[in-house]
């Protein structure tokens, strides 16, 4: 028969962490005010689950590798044309996108933030329970090569199947080489329509032949990176040429 005594040992077989920190404390509340016992379960259940989310979101963070302080309400809209706060925040709150395998596309010149929307949106869709992952093009692309010179570059890629928003930054600075191209290219054919992708660019559609070996392989990677996809050419003056100026200004002598 059931004793509050072995209350304690329960909660830890059940593995209620939460619970069996709180429900002490709770319960005295709980008959000072003289609750349902209903009440207190909820309470005790609530605890539970509160935890339980923030725990997932820990995890879901840490594996994400995002870069740290790239938050949207950060991000300069009214320094930039071509996106917009609302945008963003849609991409957020609105997962239907994800859910058909689309992508979303970030181009514009070095230092208009490209990687801070993206890192935002990847926040973002955490925040709700999204798995992410975030890495440089050529990081990704090593990986995969060292993966395909094993016989193990089918294995890898079904590995990041479990990532629904994949982020891939920089992309241009991917080298034409036949091993990194083909592997790109491979990543991309793989997750078509099945995977989203989110990739930064600071080149044109025009200038990719300059990534992929050949222009067949360039048309095929467009063609199913644009499918699905929505697209944003930011345009601005770069961020950390104005930091700079401004720093300049400040240390001017008066």
């Amino acid at each position: 028969m059931a004793n509050i005594q072995s209350l304690p040992i329960l909660l830890k077989e059940l593995r209620l962490g939460a619970m069996s920190k709180a429900w002490e404390a709770l319960a005295r509340e709980a008959i000072e005010a003289q609750w349902e016992p209903e009440l207190y379960l909820a309470h005790l259940c609530e605890l539970e689950t509160a935890h339980r989310h923030e725990n997932r979101l820990k995890r879901l963070l840490k594996d994400s590798k995002l870069p740290t302080g790239k938050q949207l309400h950060q991000y300069q809209f009214n320094e930039v044309e071509g996106v917009t706060h609302l945008q963003m925040k849609q991409k957020i709150a609105q997962l239907d996108w994800l859910r058909k395998g689309h992508n979303i596309l970030l181009f514009g010149a070095s230092g208009l933030g490209k990687t801070h929307l993206a890192c935002a949106i990847g926040y973002g869709l955490i925040e709700q329970s999204t798995r992410v992952k975030f890495t440089t093009s050529i990081a990704i692309t090593q990986q995969l090569q060292r993966e395909k010179e094993v016989y193990g570059l089918e294995d890898a890629l079904t590995k990041l199947d479990k990532y629904e928003l994949l982020i891939l930054d920089d992309i241009g600075y991917v080298k034409r080489t036949d091993n990194e191209s083909q592997v790109l290219f491979e990543l991309i054919a793989h997750r078509y329509e099945k995977g989203s992708m989110l990739i930064t660019s600071n080149q044109a559609f025009s200038e990719w032949d300059s990534i992929f070996g050949d222009n067949m392989m360039t048309v095929a990677a467009i063609d199913r990176l644009v499918h699905h996809a929505s697209i944003y050419q930011i345009t601005g003056e770069s961020y950390r040429k104005k930091q700079a100026m401004k720093m300049k200004d400040q240390n001017r002598p008066t």
